[in-house]
């Protein structure tokens, strides 16, 4: 888990055949937006033929990320992956005719970039699989018992196929909400894979038998209970490709980002390509824009930890492990003065991260008798800025100390 928290950033890759037509993944039939038949034809159209799974990995390499997470199954029940428990695969049952998933593990694994693989436990189009809607055939799984059996036996094949075919660094489960933790045999999910690979790490939508938990698009204002979390985030509107040109911009996904590990998590920002196998031009620039800022503040997000407290400064920060150097992000990058408080812990300097700028700072309202400390400001000059954001490095001359009282002359 160490390991997954010093990475700070991964990259999610939606592909499958819903690109073709840029409808929602598996949604766009559950939510009868079109019918089931008309979503699967699309998968004669799924090419990939300009997929270059270097490309994609240099991409990401690119960009900082620690991980990568790519679509072994979506809730259409498509394997991308070369499946030997049926014919529904992108190998059997699409154009492109490929495994798209084994030679992008392939390159991650070159770059030294850890591998993760999201499957969904709901399986919409399996004849076993219950409370779906494709067709009138609709049951429950504690009705039929015998049906439910082989679709728990179907499902734990093609998860142990995985496991031993690619050996994921993660796994990204999803759609554990439809039945109870018993019923997906969770717990056996989770001792089954550990036992082939006891270093792989799950996320939480295994219904409680996960290492770490996975809030969606909306980030947690307040730092979430957890000891291992990640924000999953989309680059625009959607998971998949769709012609959407609602692009976060890189100011807006690095602010966010900067939020992220100010409270001791992960962004898992995803990526959709087309249904060849290309990434959208957007998509390219705000992954580069993101890799050039990361490159350049490197020593403020990979190995840090969360930085102050609410209350002491009024933006991210992240703090070094040694506790020696905190980090602040300016957001909007001020020309005016900022400021810090409650710091008890003597600043030996400051200076902009990536450039050769100092920065004085002065403190106000320190009494000597007291033992509140005073009011930290400094001023960035407008020369320093980064483009996207600047980071303030302070080192600290002992490990950070903070006050939390109420004022005073106490």
């Amino acid at each position: 888990m160490q390991l997954f928290e010093n990475a700070k950033l991964g990259i999610f890759i939606h592909t499958g055949i819903y690109a073709v037509d840029g409808v929602d993944e598996s949604w766009s039939f559950h939510n009868k937006k079109i019918t089931y038949l008309t979503y699967m034809a699309q998968a004669e159209r799924y090419s990939m033929q300009n997929y270059r799974p270097e490309v994609w990995a240099d991409l990401i390499q690119e960009c900082g990320a620690g991980y990568a997470v790519i679509t072994a199954k979506h809730h259409d029940g498509i394997a991308m992956y070369d499946t030997k428990t049926g014919p529904l695969s992108a190998i059997q049952s699409t154009a492109a005719q490929r495994d798209i998933v084994a030679p992008f593990f392939e390159a991650l694994r070159r770059r030294g970039i850890r591998c993760g693989a999201y499957f969904s436990l709901i399986d919409w189009s399996h004849p076993d699989y219950p409370q779906f809607l494709k067709d009138s055939a609709r049951y429950l799984s504690s009705d039929s018992p015998e049906r439910w059996s082989r679709f728990s036996r179907f499902n734990q094949a093609q998860i142990n196929e995985i496991n031993e075919k690619f050996t994921p660094d993660l796994w990204w489960f999803d759609g554990d909400w439809e039945h109870t933790a018993e019923e997906w045999n969770a717990l056996q999910i989770r001792k089954n894979i550990l036992q082939h690979n006891p270093k792989a790490i799950l996320n939480g939508r295994l219904s409680g038998y996960g290492d770490y938990e996975t809030p969606e698009q909306n980030f947690p204002v307040s730092r979430p209970p957890f000891a291992w979390w990640e924000l999953c985030m989309t680059s625009n509107n959607n998971w998949g490709y769709q012609s959407d040109s609602n692009w976060k911009t890189p100011q807006e996904v690095i602010s966010i980002f900067a939020d992220v590990i100010a409270h001791g998590g992960n962004l898992l920002l995803n990526m959709g390509p087309q249904a060849d196998g290309r990434i959208p031009e957007p998509q390219i620039h705000l992954l580069k824009s993101l890799g050039r800022w990361n490159q350049k503040h490197k020593e403020a997000i990979f190995g840090s930890q969360a930085g102050l407290p609410a209350g002491h400064f009024y933006g991210p920060s992240t703090l070094s492990r040694d506790s020696l150097t905190l980090y602040l992000f300016l957001q909007g990058n001020p020309t005016k003065p900022l400021m810090t408080k409650g710091l008890l812990s003597a600043i030996d300097s400051m200076e902009v991260l990536g450039s050769n700028c100092k920065v004085p700072y002065k403190v106000v309202g320190k009494i000597s008798w007291s033992p509140v400390p005073g009011l930290v400001y400094f001023e960035i000059p407008a020369k320093c800025h980064d483009v996207e954001m600047t980071v303030l490095k302070i080192k600290l001359k002992e490990p950070l100390k903070l006050y939390r009282g109420q004022g005073g002359l106490y």
